[in-house]
């Protein structure tokens, strides 16, 4: 393949847990390699990075969630027929895929491709990508006994993962890989439920009837998605994004008492790493103030809130990022213009901003688009015109 040229609060568990299967212990007193590129510096001093530290680069970086994926007719051709956790795991496959929206939308990031369950599976956990649904299990981990079943991430499974990336930063040059994850929540909701739920009930009601079997989950996803993580981050990635898609169905109290622990633990196995770090989830107002908590440099905000506000709450020390409103992207282009200018304007109250979308990229999405959405936050606007 040709070579790519892209220019506290300290809140704790109410309930002591026993025996939680873990992942070993977090890692301490050790940093990033020397050819890692943030230390030999192809992407100390990218867009991306520094806006993610807190500066205002000369151009306003912007990547969108789910880039690379079915919106891409490149995508479809090489996934046609195939298993999606066994493309994840392939790694000439997941690096390609990775770079696609790279190449064709000149974005300042790439994210790994992969889903959040990779490491779940990885771990020993029957799932499977459903089409058209997302993840499934079978036999959902709905009980103590079902709990204390899950075994620890041999971290030697996670290989596929080191070596896509790898490949994926030697091609990349330049443009930051970003590294992610789902949070404990999130990928604990999946195991309860059994797949995609609507309001997270069953997972909700095992936080609540049963919190100490409730806590052993979590800090069993902790390890598994922080390990997840860690290796994205030490095979190159030059920043990490934690993903809770469905924390919004939690009210704020439960997140502080039963969840923020654990998303604290996951991002924990960074320690000694120094890369950016990013949260996103969806209808996280409310829990805004104790996002600021966990550790992370900045905050990924949905298209619900405007950047002024949740910049107002979030404080002068975060970078916001998003949020054009995916429902957007099929608008005519003078009304999505309007909406990118107001995104760019309100995020003038953060310290920085890194554009995105307030969600993923629809799969019926037009990927032109996306490429003059990103020529037009770049100040090419008589080619986005």
């Amino acid at each position: 393949m040709p070579r790519a040229s892209f220019t506290d609060r300290g809140f704790s568990a109410q309930e002591p847990v026993r025996n939680p299967p873990s992942g070993g212990p977090i890692l301490r007193g050790v940093s990033l390699k020397p050819e890692h590129p943030l230390v030999d510096g192809r992407t100390a001093d990218s867009p991306l990075v520094r806006a993610y530290r807190g500066e205002r680069p000369e151009r306003t970086p912007v990547w969108f969630m789910r880039q690379a994926g079915r919106s891409l007719p490149e995508y479809r051709e090489l996934r046609a027929g195939g298993d999606m956790l066994q493309a994840c795991l392939t790694p000439d496959m997941a690096s390609e895929i990775t770079l696609q929206p790279v190449r064709r939308h000149g974005v300042d990031a790439a994210i790994f491709f992969s889903d959040i369950v990779v490491p779940v599976l990885l771990a020993g956990v029957d799932v499977r990508i459903v089409v058209g649904r997302g993840p499934v299990l079978d036999t959902p981990v709905r009980t103590a006994s079902d709990v204390l079943k899950l075994r620890p991430l041999d971290p030697a499974a996670l290989d596929p993962v080191r070596q896509a990336v790898a490949q994926t930063v030697e091609q990349l040059g330049s443009t930051p890989l970003i590294g992610f994850a789902g949070a404990p929540f999130t990928l604990a909701a999946y195991l309860v439920e059994g797949g995609p739920s609507k309001d997270q009930i069953r997972a909700r009601s095992l936080m609540r009837s049963d919190p100490q079997t409730w806590a052993t989950l979590l800090n069993w996803c902790a390890d598994v998605t922080g390990q997840f993580l860690r290796a994205q981050v030490e095979s190159g990635a030059s920043a990490a994004q934690l993903f809770d898609s469905w924390v919004g169905s939690l009210s704020r109290e439960d997140y502080r008492r039963r969840v923020f622990p654990h998303s604290k633990r996951a991002l924990d196995h960074l320690r000694g790493l120094d890369v950016p770090k990013v949260h996103f989830g969806l209808g996280t107002d409310r829990i805004f103030p104790d996002i600021t908590a966990l550790g992370v440099d900045a905050v990924g905000v949905d298209w619900r809130i405007p950047l002024d506000d949740a910049a107002a709450i979030l404080g002068e020390q975060f970078t916001v990022q998003g949020n054009i409103d995916p429902a957007m992207l099929t608008a005519p282009w003078p009304a999505l213009k309007a909406h990118i200018d107001d995104v760019l304007e309100r995020g003038q109250a953060a310290r920085a901003h890194v554009v995105n979308l307030g969600h993923g990229v629809p799969p019926e999405t037009d990927p032109d688009v996306l490429t003059r959405i990103v020529r037009y936050v770049h100040g090419e606007r008589d080619a986005a015109e």
